[in-house]
């Protein structure tokens, strides 16, 4: 928790290492799994994401919060967060998919502030070269992340 909290003081402004984000995403995930035990379940699905890449803190935590809330919370069965993690030439690609339940069941209420805090950051931090997709299906909810993938060096010299 304290991890946390020390995330949610930093500068809107800067940028995190990766590696950082995915570990306190980790830490967040334990924390929920010890209390949903078997019904929690996460898929960490990391590929050719280079240790240097910077992204805006408290980026994947609060999508994490999300899928775990309004997605595996409101399944008796619980269900499997996928998190998909990869490099594509010169952008970093975010992709968080839960399971949703089918809309005949009572969804949580939610205010959707998470969701229009991170369209706003990406907005104030990279303009036009971030892009943002969610897309909800009958049983999966799915967020897209596109960003430019910086690394320490790149914004020394910009």
């Amino acid at each position: 928790m304290a991890d946390l909290f020390r995330m949610a003081m930093t500068d809107a402004q800067d940028l995190v290492p990766l590696k950082q984000e995915i570990q306190l995403s980790k830490q967040y995930l334990a924390l929920e799994q010890l209390r949903m035990g078997d019904r929690l379940r996460v898929d960490w699905q990391i590929h050719e994401v280079p240790n240097d890449a910077l992204i805006p803190p408290l980026l994947l935590q609060p999508l994490l919060e999300n899928a775990v809330y309004h997605g595996i919370e409101s399944l008796p069965q619980g269900g499997s967060i996928a998190i998909a993690l990869r490099r594509n030439g010169d952008e970093l690609q975010l992709t968080i998919e839960n399971p949703f339940a089918p809309r005949s069941a009572t969804p949580h209420p939610g205010n959707k502030m998470a969701l229009q805090n991170i369209r706003e950051r990406l907005a104030l931090l990279f303009d036009a070269e971030a892009r943002y997709h969610a897309e909800s299906g009958t049983d999966f909810y799915r967020v897209e992340i596109t960003l430019p993938y910086m690394k320490e060096e790149t914004r020394e010299h910009s």
